[in-house]
């Protein structure tokens, strides 16, 4: 927080006051905050005790915070797992709400939770590294459901104490962030950026309050910011695609004009003609004419829109995260003619820069894999998207079922914590109030080890004739041990692809 300038500081669940002592210490100026007069007792005791420091407390009610507490904070920290006693939903976005307008206009929240959705998932288990209360002490869940966690703590005495929680999930928790106004949240695991999922043993969200003009793009995590940066999984995705030896590898060998998996008549067809052929599958799915006014997520070279224009002189905008993609995009726009009939817009799929109901259909070809809140693009979608419009995309992921530890190999080279599956994309938009067409999603597994295998056989033999020399060797190298791991997951039913049509 140093870094960042901040001085004034809000601990709304000080509890005994180590936590407001610590930030004394560390030259901050601290209020304490807690619901309960014993507890502010015991923290103006304990600041005494350790270091004489004299703590300035206030009782507040997080639902009403800006009555009871005064002023504006450079940040708020609700840390020690203190959010989760909070049962009902209006309550929780009552006080992230009362925390948002007590922040100054570039303040920060921090506010940590057990990783409940380690415990709902896979059962309880902790490695005590970062939080814990006592070596002596043994902490287990009693009861565990969706709406309550009863832990249980043993004391050496043989005393024994319940405590009832509320397991928050991860993304729950970033959306309700996110809807009462926080525009940019950084989750942590442990404290660690890069973390896997299933292992923390408690998330630490960092949610900025920010605020842009109506020009600049607003998103969470993933999406463009104020001053043009990316991060998360979006920023490495952008990165990646930036850079030569990926702009010269997908030209040369994946397809040319198209990037995504093909649909293939035969094992040994040309990677474009398969994929040109997912495109024109796709296409004739949807009543496309000239009034049509189609989104592009994920535009690549932008071989899909150019099919969309040249055969339905609809309208096409691309979307595209990787200015070197896009420039390439703008160039055979060019060569075509078809620069007035497609825009190309720099972005990200998590924050769309258009506005409310203004397209009739949202496309998106293998891009969403790239999202580190996948639920974020497909909102955006039913934002964009006129009454009655379509939305028809492609995506890699996960089988049903399948742990992500599975797909540990192919989530390291992707650099990833987890994929979407038919499960989660159909449970998504569901909740977003899609309607399924033609029966939702069509399985098209087969085509995804096809793909990987045929892609992996043009890369060997490029290599033999000389691709060392637009491509470094060691990206291919990695790329080729990618392209393995695909193959044998879809091999083994651990991944699998497909078409999802939806309508709204």
């Amino acid at each position: 927080m140093r870094e960042r300038g901040v001085k004034k500081v809000l601990d709304v669940a000080t509890g005994t006051g180590f936590h407001s002592v610590r930030l004394l210490e560390a030259g901050f100026e601290a209020v304490s905050a807690d619901g309960s007069a014993e507890m502010l007792a015991q923290a103006f005791s304990n600041g005494l005790k350790h270091g004489d420091h004299i703590l300035r407390v206030v009782q507040a009610d997080w639902r009403w915070l800006n009555r009871d507490a005064h002023g504006e904070y450079d940040a708020i920290v609700c840390l020690g797992n203190s959010f989760t006693h909070l049962f009902s939903e209006r309550d929780r976005r009552k006080a992230l709400a009362e925390f948002y307008a007590m922040l100054k206009h570039d303040g920060i929240l921090i506010l940590d939770h057990r990783n409940y959705d380690a415990i709902l998932d896979r059962g309880y288990s902790s490695k005590h590294v970062y939080y814990y209360c006592g070596e002596d002490v043994a902490v287990e869940p009693e009861y565990v459901d969706e709406g309550l966690v009863r832990m249980r703590y043993s004391f050496p005495d043989e005393s024994v104490y319940h405590l009832n929680m509320f397991p928050l999930r991860k993304d729950y928790t970033r959306r309700l962030m996110e809807e009462v106004g926080f525009q940019r949240i950084e989750t942590y695991g442990d404290f660690q950026h890069t973390y896997r999922a299933e292992r923390p043993d408690f998330f630490i969200h960092v949610a900025e309050k920010e605020y842009r003009t109506t020009e600049e793009p607003v998103g969470p995590i993933g999406s463009v910011t104020a001053d043009g940066e990316y991060s998360g999984a979006v920023g490495t995705a952008r990165d990646y695609y930036n850079s030569a030896d990926a702009d010269a590898f997908y030209w040369s060998v994946w397809g040319g004009e198209d990037i995504h998996i093909g649909i293939y008549d035969r094992p040994d067809e040309p990677i474009a003609e398969a994929s040109r052929r997912t495109v024109a599958r796709m296409a004739g799915q949807l009543d496309l004419t000239e009034s049509s006014v189609v989104l592009d997520l994920g535009a690549g070279f932008g071989g899909s829109a150019r099919y969309l224009a040249e055969t339905y002189g609809c309208r096409v905008m691309a979307l595209n995260l990787s200015e070197v993609e896009n420039e390439r995009h703008r160039a055979l726009n060019a060569e075509r003619g078809l620069t007035e009939a497609i825009e190309v817009m720099d972005g990200s799929f998590e924050s769309i820069p258009l506005p409310d109901d203004s397209v009739d259909v949202v496309w998106s070809q293998d891009a969403f894999l790239h999202s580190g809140n996948r639920a974020r693009p497909l909102e955006e979608a039913a934002r964009v998207l006129r009454p009655g419009g379509h939305l028809i995309f492609t995506d890699p992921m996960a089988a049903d079922g399948c742990p992500a530890e599975t797909l540990r190999p192919i989530l390291d080279r992707i650099h990833l914590e987890t994929m979407g599956s038919p499960e989660f994309y159909r449970h998504e938009l569901a909740r977003l109030g899609f309607i399924e067409v033609g029966g939702g999603f069509q399985e098209h597994r087969e085509h995804l080890i096809t793909h990987y295998a045929r892609v992996l056989e043009e890369t060997r033999r490029q290599e033999a004739d000389g691709l060392t020399e637009q491509v470094s060797a060691d990206y291919l190298t990695h790329m080729k041990k990618g392209l393995t791991n695909w193959v044998e997951g879809g091999s083994n039913r651990h991944v699998t692809w497909g078409i999802f049509h939806f309508t709204r």
